[in-house]
């Protein structure tokens, strides 16, 4: 019968990929706890910021700055309540207009799953 080995633990805790992306991208120096500022505005700021100090992203720094955002969005956005949620939604509006992109597109609705 063959033995299963365990895997060694981590450390640092990152318990996922998408955890260490977050805290140490190759493409940006991202502000400590920059998604979970105040106000969306803030948010776009220190992206902005972020974006435009690095030399090592590969596109222009609105592109960068909204990658980040957006995965960051997808990937912790099943565990964000839903006010998190909207203030990192109105913080793509916020980079949209600290690029002068102009407006931003339209978003679906979507449904509650309450009944």
């Amino acid at each position: 019968m063959a033995r299963t080995t365990r895997k060694p633990a981590r450390s640092g805790g990152d318990r996922y990929w998408s955890a260490r992306v977050t805290r140490a991208s190759n493409a940006l120096d991202l502000e400590r706890g920059v998604f979970t500022k105040g106000s969306p505005r803030e948010i776009a700021r220190s992206l902005k910021r972020s974006a435009e100090k690095s030399r090592r992203r590969k596109s222009g720094s609105y592109r960068s700055a909204m990658s980040m955002l957006t995965f960051y969005l997808n990937r912790a956005g099943k565990n964000l309540g839903a006010r998190q949620k909207a203030r990192l939604q109105r913080a793509k509006d916020e980079l949209h207009a600290l690029y002068g992109r102009g407006e931003p597109q339209a978003r679906k609705k979507t449904r509650s799953r309450r009944s």
